[in-house]
């Protein structure tokens, strides 16, 4: 009877000790991801956190999806020339982060007929519309995944170009998934960012959806990444082109 209680003691003691140790680890990882931030009194249309200098974006909703797909928006954004300006071969992998509605992914998919597009998303609504337009498409190289706050969950080095539009300024950990980004992309993959030019005045987005190219190496650079290409083609965003930095 001794030796029985003695080991329900002993045996509760290691539950709890256990236990101790997974929330200390627990403690240990959120300081580690939240160490490179700070806080700030928010901006109405900011979170409140801080990365190198900019306050985080608040992220649009599924609500948004319409204005994803408004008629005026090739003729505001000129898709087309994007597009037509991304580095693609016939068979190759694209990541689409943050593909919202699909109005990329469904675009670039007939680029690379051989290849694979991920349309990679965080939130459930856009989730269901992105699993239904492709059934509706019939679109046989569109991988739709779930996605996370710090990672796109991609297979490591397997992604030629991986792209974020009007994307990046919105993601809560930017520092932690550019690194889950770079393990991702292929040894010569590239990362493109789309966003509107925080330099004009004139562009008629919010002040916290816009960037400058300053800021966007600024982050990129302490990410690993070199800008390869900045193009000026398009009417109202930059076409920012990085690859990884040589080590």
């Amino acid at each position: 009877m001794q030796d029985r209680f003695t080991c329900t003691v002993l045996t509760s003691f290691i539950l709890l000790f256990l236990v101790a140790c997974n929330a200390c680890n627990s403690r240990k990882n959120q300081v580690s991801i939240s160490s490179s931030y700070t806080q700030k009194t928010p901006h109405p249309d900011g979170t409140g956190k801080v990365y190198k200098g900019r306050e985080i974006a608040q992220v649009m909703s599924a609500a948004g999806g319409d204005w994803l797909e408004r008629t005026t928006r090739q003729q505001e954004e000129d898709a087309d020339a994007a597009i037509a300006a991304l580095p693609l071969q016939s068979n190759s992998v694209v990541a689409d982060i943050g593909a919202g509605s699909g109005y990329y992914t469904f675009r670039i998919a007939p680029k690379a007929p051989q290849g694979k597009v991920y349309a990679v998303e965080v939130q459930d609504e856009f989730i269901a519309s992105l699993e239904a337009r492709k059934k509706q498409s019939g679109a046989t190289n569109i991988t739709i995944v779930k996605g996370s706050a710090t990672s796109p969950n991609l297979p490591e080095a397997s992604v030629d170009l991986a792209m974020m539009v009007d994307v990046y300024h919105e993601l809560e950990y930017p520092k932690e998934m550019l690194q889950a980004i770079s393990k991702a992309l292929k040894p010569d993959g590239k990362l493109l960012l789309l966003e509107y030019r925080a330099e004009d005045p004139s562009v008629p987005i919010k002040e916290l959806h816009k960037m400058s190219v300053a800021q966007a190496n600024k982050e990129l650079t302490a990410a690993g990444f070199t800008l390869d290409k900045l193009e000026t083609f398009l009417p109202i965003q930059h076409f920012l082109l990085y690859r990884k930095a040589a080590k």
